[in-house]
């Protein structure tokens, strides 16, 4: 809680008004634009979007009032930038709190493959990091303060962080900076490694322990880097610094092998793209080989318990909320114990615009995690024209659907191309419907799972039966889908079921080469999940397979309906807390068939490969559908196919794939490719015009058959975050009741009850444990009353105590914190203070 207290101090100083101006806010929905050049209007309200790389944050200013460039997507935590961005009357800014800094250590060694010894290998090393690192030091020093502390594998501005106060306040005091007590354990386990320690230096086998730090260039991170070389130097390790871009530095701690000793530790960073209302699964994809595809990745080797517990919370496999958070607390506990990660900040991001630019920007990922961007990016006093957007990072790693790039400058990009099948709302996280009519959830009787919008439905059922013509799993010999009644004769149940409703004119709608959509591309996506997984197949990927292990232990089956208009069920015994993210995470999403084929046949052949790690176990290029040596091979894979008229998985696909829908397809990839030189096609409101990677560009153009009215997702301009004034006494008399109360405000007015689900409170007494916890009572819209009774005051002893809040909102799902000081005195104890 300490932590998240300080995003209210932080917040406060963000959004100060410089001397003679305030910071501007977004526009309302279509403010300035004329009405009528939005009638008939579809897809984007600009015509091109250009992204350049613009790796020097103190630049941003200057190029926006230059005129040069509209939008920068790099979220801004350097407060010499910020002041400057936000006293600037041309420029605005928006802020994200989904950022977190943190420390990648390699796990592999104890010796590494060069015959040096890892001290990084050893979680107790790793563990102690957390307290020989000062996070207030980076937090103020390093950030300026627009960074808070961060301890735990929770974003503090994210609802479990709440929810989860008083236990991850117990382990942030745990784990609190005490260099000394990290210094006795680094020394005990270097020795039980066989090092000794002498002349102030780290000896292995006669040599001096080396450390390699990979540090990046581009932002606060050089300095992160550098503060903690100085503090591993003092240890007496040799520290190797090797300063990287963000390319550059992914080839390392990515792409090879971490027993090949490239490096030791990375100063990484995070961004979640949108508000994580449940972060169960934050274990699982930090801390085990599930994650990622990735060699290091495959390099984790957590305890079985830790193992076993990521696994069950990924699947969400707990029958109440109680036993949840019993299981999300001893995963902490657990997490902080292995540090394969070590968390630093959670910082607070601007993003840069001009002055007469609106987007909707998501709370959590910013502008570059923002779902909505390429929807709602505008003008606000025209529609159409171009924008320039500056980026750090361009290309950083091979795209490709099915294990490519992650980085968020590509994925931003790669998002304006796709149409999703639902969209987050950028403020609370829940998922709104944009290819789909609505969706039925069963639930099995007694799984914690809620509903908050109407577009869905949620009912449960004593027992939810599997269909036995469901699909279940994959035939790899005969190229064809397993029935739930060919597997299990006996029959199979789930905890839930999820009914898909597609719009009706789902078929009617096109992919950007001209192609029209078809089951096929929903199919061929979802044979792939089980094709990469089968060590039969040319397709097996190793690195798949912890994914897939996880995927079966939830999965029970995938049944079409009706194929037009396409209803589609899914069966699964995983859960989430929200019935909107259980429809966002089955409900089956497209990717061009014929794309995807020329992929199959370039990884079949040894010649690409989808996933680095493939590509470096076979040594061949990690696929690239857009650029680089790949874009040859898949040219000459498409004359193949056409020449062939191949359809992948005939067994599967041959009666929704005839040689007309065939042909057509190959004609319409080869004409795109002749006219734009790449094989990225998607169905999005931009398409990918062109790929300039010498020149360090990349364009995007408006798709004109794009289907929804261009103001579609004009609603989301501004978040109604609460602002609150907590108010109360200074001292209270033991044997005294008390009362505090909180105003909570948007704009100056009230907040409505309503809209307001909890006012949660921590008390702690003078020894900072606490005493108590409790909501908060609703007076009156904007108006919230807290009593301590005499016996819980007296509870408390004679002393200074703290009386903290946190605010969750329905309107937004960032919580909002406050605090309170008060001390206790004896009777009578107040008598003659000044």
């Amino acid at each position: 809680m300490a932590a998240a207290l300080l995003f209210l101090a932080v917040l406060a100083v963000a959004l100060r008004p410089a001397s003679t101006v305030a910071p501007r806010q977004p526009p309302t929905p279509g403010e300035g634009i004329d009405e009528a050049e939005l009638q008939g209007r579809r897809g984007a309200l600009v015509d091109r979007v250009v992204f350049t790389r613009e790796a020097d944050v103190g630049r941003v200013t200057g190029l926006i009032e230059a005129g040069s460039h509209q939008v920068f997507t790099q979220g801004i935590s350097s407060t010499t930038v910020f002041n400057r961005l936000r006293d600037s009357l041309h420029t605005a800014y928006d802020l994200a709190y989904g950022t977190a800094s943190e420390l990648t250590l390699n796990p592999a060694g104890p010796e590494l493959a060069t015959g040096e010894l890892n001290p990084f290998h050893v979680p107790a090393i790793r563990e102690a990091l957390n307290r020989l690192i000062d996070r207030r030091y980076i937090a103020e020093e390093i950030f300026g303060g627009l960074a808070v502390p961060r301890y735990l594998p929770l974003s503090t501005a994210f609802p479990d962080y709440a929810r989860l106060a008083d236990e991850a306040r117990e382990l942030e005091l745990h784990y609190a900076h005490d260099p000394e007590a990290a210094r006795d354990v680094i020394h005990r386990e270097m020795e039980a490694l066989g090092a000794r320690f002498a002349g102030g230096r780290w000896w292995y086998r006669d040599a001096p322990v080396r450390l390699i730090a990979l540090i990046r260039t581009e932002d606060e991170r050089r300095r992160i880097g550098d503060y903690i070389a100085n503090l591993m130097e003092d240890l007496g390790f040799a520290v190797e610094r090797r300063y990287r871009t963000a390319e550059e530095a992914s080839r390392l701690w990515i792409a090879s092998d971490p027993r090949a000793g490239h490096w030791h530790f990375y100063t990484g960073s995070w961004i979640t793209i949108v508000i994580l209302r449940d972060q169960a699964e934050g274990f699982s994809f930090y801390y085990t080989p599930r994650g990622r595809a990735e060699p290091l990745w495959q390099a984790y080797r957590p305890v079985p318990e830790f193992d076993e517990l990521a696994d069950r919370l990924e699947r969400r496999d707990y029958r109440t909320w109680v036993e949840r958070q019993a299981m999300m607390t001893r995963a902490l506990e657990l997490a902080m114990e292995d540090s394969v990660r070590v968390w630093l900040v959670d910082q607070l991001n601007a993003s840069a615009r001009a002055a007469n630019v609106a987007v909707a920007v998501d709370l959590a990922g910013g502008l570059s995690g923002s779902a909505l961007w390429p929807y709602t990016l505008r003008y606000t006093d025209r529609v159409g024209g171009q924008m320039v957007f500056g980026t750090p990072n361009l290309l950083t790693e091979p795209w490709n659907p099915v294990a490519g790039s992650n980085w968020a400058s590509d994925r931003m990009i790669m998002r304006a191309t796709e149409d999703p099948m639902v969209i987050p709302d950028p403020f609370t996280g829940l998922y709104l419907p944009q290819r789909i009519e609505g969706a039925e959830v069963t639930v099995e009787a007694g799984v914690p799972v809620g509903r908050t919008l109407d577009w869905l439905s949620v009912e449960s059922a004593e027992e939810i039966r599997v269909p036995e013509a469901a699909w279940i799993d994959w035939d790899g010999d005969a190229g064809r889908f397993v029935t739930v009644g060919e597997k299990h004769p006996e029959g199979v149940t789930a905890r839930t079921r999820t009914r898909v409703a597609y719009e009706e004119a789902l078929f009617e709608r096109r992919w950007h080469d001209g192609s029209t959509l078809s089951l096929a591309d929903f199919i061929l996506p979802w044979i792939l999940t089980f094709e990469r997984a089968d060590e039969g197949s040319r397709l097996f990927d190793v690195a798949h397979l912890a994914t897939f292990e996880a995927f079966q232990r939830h999965f029970r089956g995938w049944h079409i309906v009706s194929r037009d208009p396409l209803v589609v069920e899914v069966y699964s015994d995983q859960i989430y807390p929200d019935a909107e993210t259980i429809v966002a995470a089955r409900a089956p999403a497209p990717i061009p068939w014929h794309t995807l084929a020329l992929g199959i046949l370039a990884e079949g052949s040894d010649e690409l490969a989808f996933s680095s790690n493939k590509a470096d176990q076979r040594r061949v290029d990690w696929m690239s559908l857009v650029a680089g040596p790949s874009v040859p091979i898949l040219e000459r894979q498409l004359r193949r196919a056409r020449e062939r008229g191949i359809r992948p998985y005939p067994a599967a696909l041959g009666e929704l794939l005839d040689a007309e829908e065939v042909a057509a397809r190959y004609r319409a990839l080869a004409d795109w490719y002749a006219e734009r030189g790449h094989f990225w096609v998607g169905n999005g409101p931009f398409e990918l015009h062109s790929v300039h990677p010498v020149a360090g560009s990349v364009v995007l153009r408006r798709f004109a058959e794009f289907p929804d009215p261009a103001d579609k997702w004009l609603r989301f301009s501004r978040p109604a975050i609460p602002e609150l004034d907590l108010d109360g006494p200074l001292v209270v008399e033991v044997g005294e009741a008390a009362a505090f109360h909180l105003a909570v405000t948007f704009d100056g007015e009230p907040y409505a009850a309503e809209d307001i689900e909890q006012v949660q409170f921590l008390l702690f007494d003078g020894r900072g444990e606490l005493a108590r916890r409790g909501e908060a009572e609703a007076l009156d819209d904007g108006l919230w009353r807290l009593a301590l009774s005499a016996e819980t005051v007296a509870a408390l002893g004679a002393g200074a105590n703290s009386l903290e809040l946190a605010v969750t909102s329905r309107r937004v799902a960032l919580p909002v914190f406050a605090s309170h000081v008060f001390a206790t005195v004896p009777a009578g104890g107040r008598e003659g203070a000044p």
